[in-house]
């Protein structure tokens, strides 16, 4: 067996269900190939013209030198990158035995995007780039363990009595598509322009009742995304206050 062939297999046994639904969607709406080996690296689909499109349901940056790579060889390459604004968490013992069901408090919404945009926004406005952000309803499984573990990515800070086993799509209830400039400096709600800080954002997103209170925390997410992408300038100090610059 070649070296891309066990690479292909060991992401491929790696990936959650949610990955693998999403991947299998995207490749049969353009009749595609999956896990394709190009220009050095494993594509999770490809089209008949060579444009690339990747799944990513974990960090968004580390797909920035993958996204490079394709620009180079001038092929389009679009991310998707689900956020769960709905989610259920199921648990299991050992033994694969149900033990519960219940609704997550936590919920996400579009505004979470920006902390996965920090390492990637030197490509968010690349003409051949796109990123289509889905908003979905999912299912956590996890696993319940005799004693507190560390994760398997070792992130957490304390000890748990559950390890995650899968995630899986339940629903796609939006699809938000960016391609330009216009679709990031949308997102800045429209009652702080014509200038606006961290804090007239953060209380607008507050205050929309469609959107949940995490919302709110990644107003400096947003307007540093848009700032290094040349998207807004500083026009005050204090408080430190923005303008357009599109």
């Amino acid at each position: 067996m070649c070296i891309v062939e066990l690479k292909s297999m060991i992401q491929t046994l790696n990936e959650s269900s949610l990955h693998r639904t999403l991947k299998n969607l995207y490749a049969l709406e353009n009749d595609c190939a999956t896990e394709v080996a190009l220009d050095g690296k494993i594509y999770d689909i490809v089209d008949a013209n060579g444009n690339v499109t990747e799944i990513q349901t974990g960090s968004v940056s580390k797909l920035l030198v993958k996204t490079m790579n394709a620009l180079q060889h001038n092929r389009r390459i679009k991310i998707v990158y689900p956020i769960a604004v709905e989610k259920y968490i199921t648990l299991y013992d050992e033994r694969g035995i149900f033990i519960s069901k219940r609704k997550s408090p936590v919920t996400h919404s579009v505004y979470d995007m920006f902390r996965e945009l920090t390492g990637l926004y030197p490509v968010l406005l690349e003409k051949k780039f796109s990123l289509d952000v889905l908003e979905i309803t999912m299912t956590e499984t996890r696993v319940r363990t005799p004693e507190p573990v560390q994760s398997k990515n070792n992130r957490r800070r304390f000890c748990k009595s559950w390890l995650k086993q899968d995630k899986q799509l339940e629903k796609i209830m939006a699809v938000r598509t960016f391609q330009n400039a216009s679709d990031y400096v949308r997102l800045i709600p429209e009652s702080c322009l014509p200038e606006f800080s961290a804090r007239s954002i953060a209380n607008a997103l507050k205050a929309d009742k469609s959107l949940p209170a995490s919302a709110a925390k990644n107003a400096h997410l947003l307007l540093w995304v848009l700032s290094h992408m040349h998207l807004i300038e500083a026009c005050g100090e204090r408080p430190r206050t923005y303008r357009l610059n599109v």
